[in-house]
Parts: structure tokens; C-alpha cells; sequence
């Protein structure tokens, strides 16, 4: 039976590959580039462009189960292949994102709430994975921080419970290879709310140094970020920030309640990658 990894670039396909390759399955990674695909030893590797049908059939040849990342493009057309070529299951690293209200047209909700959709009305046994933040989103702090500029946030007291990119790595090998999670939607969280604030603070904690907050006004924020991302999807991660700034977040499924391991801390996560925040 072999698996697919669709998103085989990410960390989180990566680290999925590396699970199911040590425990000795057949895992296929799948790339619109295969060539610039770095996998173990034994895994095979496929082309699979989402909007190039004539790729899916190569691609999907003795697949029994797909980790699938949300792309809209192409989904009816790729699920279709996946029926025709005897997929069974369908592991979708969807996002929390599509819970809230206004969803189908929201910028960071509606790509994988039009894949969960698509799914649905398939044949196929799907599981959806519904992270919130990931902890890796401090990333986008690194260029600050390494310069010792202060972090400068529209909302540094927005609560949120960063989930180690790793944990979701865990769970999507279990759903993957065991049927606990089978056809089920599980919204994952970190086992911890911390303020952007608090998280700085524990990043400072981390490299040893002091990571100086600026409050900014929405406006700001918006010219800042403006220059990175569209602006509706500017506008959405405002409103999420916005909507978060008044009281902890809610812990959801955790490593915990789903496999029985304790969920990593955003602590471990900063220890793991200090070295991104500090100037070589």
C-alpha cells in the first residue's frame, strides 16, 4: 500500500515522510518539482502539478491513502483520479480558519474549507486535520529580532495556543496508520495560550537576550504586512488578532487527547529555533 505526500516541500509533509518511511511503509512524495525534493532513502517521488490533470494518474498509481495539502485548484478533477485509482482514504491538513463566521470567503479560510468541501461530496474517507496557529508562524519575527529592532505588533496581547509543527506531524501519521481518527474533523492547538507578547518573552528566554515589544496602530500593521501579502489576507489576520485580544485561547485537541503524548511547548519550539533569531 503506498501513501502519497502531497505539500512534500513543507515541514510538516517532510516530517510526515520521515515518520512513514521509518516505520518501514511505502510513501510516494509528490512535488510539481520532484527534482528539488530531498527525501530519504526509499521514498519515491512523483510529479503532481494540482492544476495538470494529465499528472494525477502517474502520480496516484497504487495509492491507498493521500496526505493531501489544500489547494482548490484542480481538487474535483485530482479527487475524480483518486476514486478511479482506488484511494480509500484522505488525510487533509486542513485549518481552524474554516470554523469561523464568514469562512467562504475569508482569504486564509477559503482555500481549505473549498477542499474539505470537495472532499465531502466524494466517495472517499476523509480525515481533517484542523490546525490553529503554528508555532513556526514566529518565524516572522526572526528578521527583527536577529537585528535587535523591536517587534512591532498591532495587537501584542492576542491570545493564541501555537501548536508545535511537529505534533501535527504525530497526529497525521496516526490518522495515516491507524483508524482512531478515521473519518473525523479535529480542530489542533498547542496545550498552551500564550500572548504574541508572552511568546517574545519566551523567545528571549531562548537566545539569551531582551526582544523589545512595540505596539503599532491597525493601520500600521496594514501598510507593514501590506507589503508581504495581499491585503484581504492582511485584513483577515488582523481581525483574527483582533478577535484574540481579549482573554486566553481555547485549548482544542492536543498530541494529548488525541495519542496519548504530551503536546510539545512553544518553549521546545524556541529552544529548537533560536538560531533563526539571532545574526551569524
Amino acid at each position: 500500500m503506498t501513501i502519497l505526500i502531497t505539500g512534500a516541500r513543507g515541514k510538516v509533509g517532510q516530517a510526515v515522510i520521515s515518520r512513514l518511511n521509518s516505520a518501514g511503509l511505502t510513501v510516494r512524495a509528490a512535488s510539481s518539482d520532484p527534482a528539488e525534493l530531498t527525501v530519504p532513502a526509499g521514498v519515491e517521488t512523483a510529479r503532481l502539478v494540482l492544476d495538470r490533470p494529465e499528472t494525477f494518474a502517474a502520480a496516484l498509481h497504487g495509492v491507498r491513502q493521500v496526505f493531501l495539502y489544500p489547494q482548490p485548484a484542480g481538487i474535483h478533477e485530482l479527487i475524480k483520479a483518486a476514486e478511479a485509482a482506488g484511494v480509500e482514504h484522505v488525510v487533509l491538513l486542513s485549518s481552524a480558519t474554516v470554523l469561523t463566521p464568514g469562512a467562504e470567503n475569508d482569504p486564509l479560510a477559503g482555500h481549505s474549507l473549498k477542499v474539505e468541501h470537495a472532499l465531502a461530496d466524494s466517495t472517499l474517507t476523509c480525515t481533517f486535520l484542523r490546525p490553529d496557529a503554528f508555532a513556526s508562524n514566529a518565524l516572522g519575527w526572526a528578521y527583527p529580532v536577529a537585528r535587535s529592532m523591536p517587534v512591532q505588533l498591532a495587537y501584542p496581547d492576542a491570545h493564541i495556543a501555537p501548536i508545535h509543527p511537529e505534533d501535527i506531524a504525530d497526529i497525521a501519521f496516526a490518522a495515516l496508520t491507524g483508524d482512531s481518527l478515521t473519518g473525523r474533523s479535529v480542530t489542533l492547538t498547542g496545550a498552551e495560550s500564550l500572548t504574541f507578547r508572552e511568546q517574545l518573552a519566551v523567545l528571549a528566554a531562548a537566545i539569551g537576550g531582551e526582544i523589545p515589544v512595540e505596539q503599532i496602530t491597525r493601520a500600521e500593521a496594514e501598510q507593514q504586512m501590506g507589503h508581504h501579502m495581499p491585503a484581504p489576507m492582511v485584513s483577515s489576520l488582523l481581525d483574527l488578532w483582533e478577535a484574540a485580544d481579549h482573554g486566553p485561547a481555547a485549548i482544542a485537541d492536543t498530541t494529548e487527547t488525541l495519542i496519548g503524548r504530551p503536546a510539545r511547548t512553544f518553549r521546545q519550539w524556541a529552544s529548537e529555533n533560536a538560531g533563526a533569531f539571532t545574526r551569524n
